[in-house]
């Protein structure tokens, strides 16, 4: 009979020990995996009938979750969805999360380390969990006039605050309503989302920071003349050859001179007449006599290549590799294989305006629990020194003619020093059109904003229109103030 008992004791301990094992098993070690895993039907609707945290923009509200009436507790709701969508992103029960909801998802849900306590809390008391709230670093006033001046055009503007990296404005035209992917209607979500795809104009692409990315066309060759002043073979009164058409090394082609500015005027041009008026000869020959490593590590050092997370991830731009002599040419005045974001060209504005000095471009400002207590609070952070004070103070000046002297003269503020660089990146169109750049900076002399903006498919004249006058209004509406 002892034996029996024991036994029996025996087998008990073992089944305790193993469901205890299995349970430790489960909370611990596998809940990852199992809350993750696609037939988990229990947390796909707890996550989507969770409250999550508001995404804000100076204190509104641009993200939130509302009570619902359905077998979810919780819609996710989008306020100015064109204005913000492509930075929200949207949380769909049929899609998944995109945007900032992905990128800051665990403290939009509150499931990040820094909420453990938060979560015990609620635990104990009963209540259910609140995720953090996100406030961004956009300027509200600056995000909607950016969105009016794309309004009816493919295209993108970012403004940056050069000493400290925040992003004042995110606009990408077309845009889209993420409410409509985020609805519990599962039908109408997979039509909306079919619709957006096969739509040729790309809504859902966050043309700023992502997409098959940009020619940034003679913005580029602000990047030539910081690589010919630190060579130290090149000065501002250095005479460079300006023939109004260049042979291309090796082929039967011709590099020729902008033709919507002054080049014509002069054979021979120094650094000033050749930016102020965009010619494209004389950075050609700069790149052919630097040579490609002297150019490409100039670009590496303006962020060409790296990753970046603002927290959204940020497509590399591109300066390409083993170039012939007539694929440097092209590469040098941004065209060939040089491919860039918006976000790009603007942090390249930055960098001259901030004394060469490369910050790295941030959206959120804050992240606070439900409590109002700080998680994570936004710091300027340097990412490189990418030219000298010295050099870029030269550059500024050489920007600054551009746009008093220059083809850019649209963008002029008066009473105010504006530098900036336009650019015209051919696309191949059978209707001669472009895509149309403008990057640059204001006061010259106290950097507020440096912006880069760019209108897709547009004549050189409605093109230089455009992006010019866009930036006087975006540096007036942040001058103004």
């Amino acid at each position: 009979m002892n034996r029996a008992i024991r036994h029996t004791w025996v087998a008990g301990v073992a089944i305790f020990t193993v469901l205890l094992l299995a349970l430790t098993y489960v909370q611990f070690f596998a809940a990852r995996t199992l809350e993750a895993h696609p037939w988990n039907n229990r947390s796909l609707y707890d996550q989507f009938g969770a409250d999550r945290g508001a995404i804000l923009v100076d204190g509104d509200a641009k993200a939130s979750s509302t009570p619902s009436d359905d077998d979810f507790e919780y819609q996710r709701v989008y306020t100015d969805p064109l204005l913000y969508g492509h930075l929200t992103g949207y949380f769909s029960l049929v899609y998944g999360a995109t945007g900032l909801e992905a990128a800051l998802g665990d403290e939009l849900s509150g499931a990040s380390d820094e909420q453990f306590y938060d979560r015990v809390v609620s635990m104990f008391s009963g209540n259910q969990p609140t995720g953090a709230s996100v406030e961004l670093t956009i300027d509200p006033e600056l995000q909607r006039t950016a969105a009016e001046l794309l309004e009816g055009r493919k295209g993108s503007i970012v403004a940056l605050d050069p000493e400290t990296g925040a992003i004042l404005a995110m606009v990408s035209s077309p845009g889209y309503d993420p409410n409509e992917l985020a609805s519990h209607d599962s039908g109408s979500v997979i039509a909306a989302a079919e619709r957006l795809n096969a739509d040729p104009a790309e809504p859902l692409v966050n043309r700023a920071i992502s997409g098959d990315l940009y020619a940034p066309a003679s913005t580029f060759k602000i990047i030539d003349t910081v690589a010919a002043l630190e060579s130290g073979e090149y000065t501002t009164e250095s005479s460079i050859p300006n023939p109004q058409e260049l042979p291309l090394p090796g082929t039967d082609v011709t590099l020729p001179n902008y033709v919507g500015g002054g080049c014509t005027a002069r054979t021979e041009a120094d650094l000033e007449f050749a930016l102020e008026q965009s010619c494209n000869t004389p950075f050609a020959s700069i790149a052919l006599d630097l040579g490609e490593d002297a150019i490409r590590r100039t670009a590496q050092n303006f962020g060409y290549g790296e990753s970046l997370s603002v927290p959204l991830k940020v497509t590399p731009s591109i300066f390409p590799e083993e170039l012939n002599e007539s694929q440097l040419a092209l590469s040098s005045i941004g065209q060939y294989d040089v491919r860039t974001t918006p976000l790009q060209v603007a942090m390249m504005s930055a960098a001259i305006a901030n004394d060469g000095l490369m910050m790295k471009p941030q959206l959120v400002e804050t992240v606070r629990s439900a409590d109002l207590s700080v998680i994570d609070e936004f710091t300027p952070e340097q990412l490189r020194r990418s030219t000298s004070a010295e050099v870029a103070n030269t550059v500024t000046d050489l920007m600054v003619e551009v746009v008093e002297d220059g083809i850019a003269r649209g963008a002029a503020v008066p009473g105010v020093e504006v530098a900036g660089k336009t650019g015209t990146a051919e696309i191949g169109s059978e209707e001669g059109l472009n895509d149309s750049w403008f990057t640059g900076f204001a006061p010259a002399d106290d950097p507020q904003i440096a912006l880069a903006v760019v209108f897709e498919d547009v004549d050189v004249a409605t093109g230089s229109s455009l992006t010019t006058t866009s930036a006087k209004q975006l540096f007036e509406a942040v001058l103004n103030k």
